[in-house]
């Protein structure tokens, strides 16, 4: 069955969202993964945060934010691997891993703490986030969510209920270059090269994937 696609801002996004996924919450039976998919730049991760912050202010303590970016190889292993240029890239994670972590998550009666990343240090950071027994609702952001390839095959089985966040490619390049600029660790030669061998052909990759989410949120931004 095809997406429901509606063209929205991220507050009127909250705003239909955030109802459901309490409807959601109220009639199941076991804690409920949320999976905001969507490219590189597509403000996933805003949107992701604050949804988490709406639910909690409803039932506090009972939404917690998954970031799929913690499951990053790590960057010695990447640059073991030769794979350093294409850091981002589905096959750059440790993708079993995250599927696992989500598995034991949506079961889990006792707290469990998952990695994060920080763009600082550009790399993973261990027990950056707990996820307590009192959580009913898993908030899931990451680009490949709804990949079938390979590992991320296993994420959408998991996921009660999939977004699409749709951004226009020309908006995403823009917010990647000042994302990569504003950490400074590298040349604005260097960030545009890597935004072009790499980011934009991750989006395009992920916007194939789109079909297979419950709603496709096409964002009105502003860059």
């Amino acid at each position: 069955m095809a997406p429901e696609r509606l063209h929205l801002t991220p507050q009127q996004a909250l705003s239909r969202l955030v109802p459901h996924i309490l409807d959601m919450e109220s009639r199941a039976q076991h804690r409920i993964a949320i999976g905001l998919a969507g490219g590189p730049g597509a403000g996933k991760s805003t949107l992701a945060a604050e949804m988490v912050t709406m639910l909690n202010a409803v039932h506090p303590g009972s939404a917690a934010l998954v970031p799929m970016d913690g499951f990053h190889m790590r960057h010695a292993k990447l640059e073991a691997l030769g794979q350093v240029d294409y850091k981002g890239a589905p096959h750059t994670f440790e993708g079993a891993e995250f599927v696992n972590f989500l598995h034991h998550l949506k079961v889990a009666t006792s707290a469990v703490s998952g990695p994060g990343y920080s763009r600082k240090i550009e790399d993973v950071v261990e027990d950056d986030f707990t996820v307590g027994p009192e959580v009913r609702v898993l908030v899931v952001e990451g680009n490949y969510l709804l990949l079938t390839e390979g590992p991320w095959a296993g994420v959408k089985p998991l996921l009660d209920y999939a977004v699409f966040v749709d951004v226009p490619r020309e908006v995403v390049k823009a917010r990647l270059l000042k994302r990569h600029g504003e950490e400074g660790l590298f040349t604005e030669e260097r960030n545009r090269a890597h935004i072009e061998r790499n980011d934009l052909p991750n989006y395009d990759l992920v916007c194939l994937s789109q079909d297979r989410a419950d709603v496709v949120i096409a964002m009105d931004v502003e860059g």
